[in-house]
């Protein structure tokens, strides 16, 4: 399941929904603009940066990373990146702080000992989704957030329930931007089932819906493979470093369908080699 591309979406929509977690936020969070940045010599590619708006005068920048799979190194990546990016940017902010979200405890690296002054000061807030209560408690956006961890039997029914609430709680115009984020997440979560029955399971009709034309018809599919090659570009280079040039020539010239099977076979990798060979194979 494409997560990265989902949280993106999800904050796109609603860059406040970030502070949603949070036990205090900024008062003025509603004003927040969220952002992907990138910060060279040693390149770094951060994957959520919520910028404070620029009229206020300098203000906290929050970083965010969403990991759903074991990294041993997570927090010395994302500390490096922040700061140096936060170092980079002194003039502009104020102050950091960052936002880890997990699906659980268990994807935590296990040695935080030498991040324990930041991990316990209050400056980085770790978000354990699965310990955030009900999901059908909850507020809408967030609750989207957690049905990304449900597991594949009670999914369609919380999906449904989440569709009932957004039809009763957020006005018609609005209320499209939350279902077609359902829609999305069901649809990557349930990617073997045909057209009718995904629909079948949410009583709607997904060709009806923008994200039903994005992830399933055929044609334009240009802006789509651009999209997928930049997300297994990333999720590589995070786990194995910068790519040389010539194996991001390999990926980018890769098929939409091939891309997207590597987009999942990559998390079985354990070295650059895997991935050579399994190009190879293909």
């Amino acid at each position: 399941m494409r997560r990265d591309s989902i949280f993106y979406k999800l904050f796109q929509q609603s860059p406040s929904l970030l502070f949603e977690l949070l036990t205090n936020p900024p008062a003025n969070a509603n004003a927040y603009r969220f952002d992907s940045v990138a910060v060279k010599e040693p390149k770094f590619e951060i994957d959520g940066v919520f910028l404070p708006p620029e009229d206020e005068g300098a203000g906290v920048v929050y970083f965010c990373e969403v990991q759903f799979q074991k990294d041993e190194q997570l927090y010395e990546r994302v500390f490096a990146e922040s700061l140096l990016y936060f170092y980079r940017n002194r003039s502009r902010y104020s102050d950091w702080q960052a936002v880890i979200i997990y699906p659980s405890r268990s994807i935590e690296q296990r040695d935080i000992n030498p991040h324990r002054s930041l991990l316990n000061g209050g400056q980085v807030h770790r978000v354990f989704l699965d310990e955030l209560g009900n999901i059908r408690s909850l507020p809408l956006w967030v609750a989207l957030m957690v049905l990304t961890t449900v597991a594949k039997e009670q999914a369609p029914a919380e999906a449904r329930y989440l569709l009932t609430r957004t039809h009763q709680e957020v006005s018609s115009e609005a209320s499209h931007a939350i279902i077609e984020m359902i829609t999305t997440i069901m649809v990557y979560k349930f990617e073997q089932l045909s057209r009718r029955e995904v629909e079948s399971m949410l009583g709607i009709t997904l060709k009806e819906t923008r994200v039903y034309r994005e992830i399933k018809e055929e044609g334009r599919e240009e802006g789509r493979e651009e999209a997928t090659v930049n997300l297994v570009i990333r999720q590589l280079t995070k786990r194995f470093g910068e790519l040389s040039e010539e194996m991001r020539s390999s990926i980018s010239s890769l098929p939409l369908p091939v891309l997207e099977d590597l987009s999942v076979a990559l998390l079985d990798f354990t070295s650059l080699a895997d991935l050579q060979a399994w190009i190879a194979a293909r």
